[in-house]
């Protein structure tokens, strides 16, 4: 921490100051890599394991939609697998089995698989994806010590920077549909804005200097090279369940050697601009379009965008 400690008479060039935070960034980002690496790895593969044998154990998998997903079908889970688990406790497992085959029964609802598991618990699976590709599965196991009881989360796989918490203080205890659902709004948003800030990285990496986001994608920032001005494009999403930002902000500003390195009329005048100009049509279409969408218009439109607005 000490090298981050400077004089504020210190004449820092821009540069320097670029470098130190991207070593930070990197440092946090090693910090994330070892925080999650061994226990969070450890509980993934357990529940991995464990999901898959209760897929493999289920008699059929029931795809539910609209009013069929509700409190009374939960409720009739949680019965159940309290009622297993009072059977094993009993010492009649070996007399009877917990349940038949036919009662072995996955619930899909829409990105989610519901499953009872051993030990009075239930298991939701969460499949996300984006653009039509599958990408992570997470798991979330909830359980409560009585029928009558509220639930709880037990454990899971969410990244830990997700609010997780916060939904399960919210609303398992008073509404366990809205929980689950709200989780999986989550988990989606969370991967469909980190696969825009991938894409636009790997169409356009050549063009984006200076990217930075925080672990959730909800704060991302980077500059597009242009050959008349610098501009820096701010996004921020205020709630992390939303896939478009509601917050946005695209600076333009000439490059600081342009009037010196250029004698046309047009770059000169740019060049005399000192404060930055809000480009609004780029701001528009970040707010209505995809990251990789909008970012396509932007840059084709920006060359008459500038002229019009420094002319």
């Amino acid at each position: 921490m000490g090298e981050m400690i400077v004089s504020l008479d210190d004449d820092i060039p821009l540069d320097s100051t670029r470098a130190r935070f991207t070593n930070l960034l990197k440092r946090h980002q090693q910090l994330t890599d070892r925080l999650t690496r061994d226990s969070d790895k450890t509980i993934f593969d357990r529940l991995s394991k464990e999901f898959e044998a209760a897929r493999a154990s289920q008699s059929q998998e029931l795809c539910l939609d609209g009013e069929e997903w509700n409190d009374g079908l939960l409720a009739t889970l949680r019965e159940r697998v309290h009622m297993e688990a009072d059977r094993k406790d009993s010492g009649n497992a070996g007399l009877a089995p917990v349940s038949h085959p036919e009662e072995r029964v996955a619930y899909r609802v829409g990105n989610k698989v519901i499953y009872c598991l051993e030990g009075a618990r239930i298991g939701i699976q969460y499949e996300t994806s984006f653009a039509g590709e599958t990408y992570e599965i997470y798991h979330c196991v909830l359980e409560s010590k009585s029928f009558l009881e509220k639930m709880n989360v037990l454990e899971h796989t969410i990244p830990f920077f997700l609010p997780l918490r916060d939904l399960e203080n919210d609303h398992l205890s008073s509404n366990a549909k809205k929980f689950i659902d709200s989780v999986g709004d989550l988990l989606h948003a969370y991967v469909d804005r980190r696969e825009q800030v991938r894409l636009i990285k790997e169409l356009y990496g050549n063009q984006i200097r200076e990217l930075y986001h925080s672990l959730p994608y909800h704060m991302v920032e980077f500059a597009i090279d242009d050959c008349d001005c610098k501009v820096v494009v701010s996004l921020r999403y205020g709630n992390l369940m939303c896939e478009l930002p509601t917050k946005v902000r695209v600076l333009a500003w000439p490059m600081h050697q342009l009037k010196r390195q250029c004698t046309s009329p047009r770059l000169s005048k740019l060049a005399s601009q000192a404060i930055p100009v809000r480009l609004s049509f780029a701001e528009d279409a970040l707010r209505i379009q995809s990251l990789p969408e909008a970012y396509a218009e932007i840059v084709v439109n920006m060359p008459q965008e500038i002229e019009q607005i420094f002319l």
